[in-house]
């Protein structure tokens, strides 16, 4: 028989972070859940990568999901100081899922598209649609960083739900 599990979905970024909690079994979807955490850009980097680790941390220990599947940075030539910044907000959210002992992988934002939708080009609102679909919901999930963070949750479930359900050999 197959239990249950939890996986958060995290979508990094500086100004928000979005995540998403699914439960399921298997293939199979139960509850779910999702918002974004929200930084100022009044404030120093430190204090908001500070913010963004306490709630994440926040969110994994009221949660307690079996599995955190986070968004792997990537950079745009034309921005590369958005990837530099993106990869300090991966950082802190990989040393928030240590900390609180939640196994993390990161997924590549082409491979969730394609896992999802068939389609690695697929645009925000065709992975808004699946993820809705999905779950069964007739209200779209807004913002785009919380469906990003559920598709993550869902793919992350999908793959590695047999994984982290089995308990490790003694």
């Amino acid at each position: 028989m197959k239990h249950t599990i939890k996986v958060i979905g995290i979508d990094p970024g500086l100004a928000n972070t979005g995540y998403g909690i699914v439960e399921g079994t298997g293939s199979r979807l139960g509850d779910y859940s999702f918002g974004t955490i929200r930084t100022s850009s009044a404030q120093v980097l430190a204090a908001r990568l500070n913010h963004i680790f306490s709630e994440v941390c926040s969110v994994l220990n009221s949660e307690k999901p079996d599995l955190m599947v986070i968004e792997d940075t990537f950079s745009l030539t034309e921005y590369p100081k958005s990837g530099i910044a993106l990869g300090k907000v991966t950082g802190v959210i990989l040393l928030s899922g240590a900390r609180c002992r939640v196994p993390s992988i990161e997924l590549p934002s082409r491979e969730l598209k394609q896992a999802l939708t068939g389609n690695g080009n697929a645009s925000k609102n065709q992975i808004e649609r699946s993820v809705r679909h999905l779950l069964n919901s007739q209200t779209p999930i807004t913002p785009s960083h919380a469906s990003d963070a559920l598709a993550l949750a869902i793919v992350g479930l999908f793959r590695h739900g047999d994984s982290v359900a089995s308990p490790a050999p003694e």
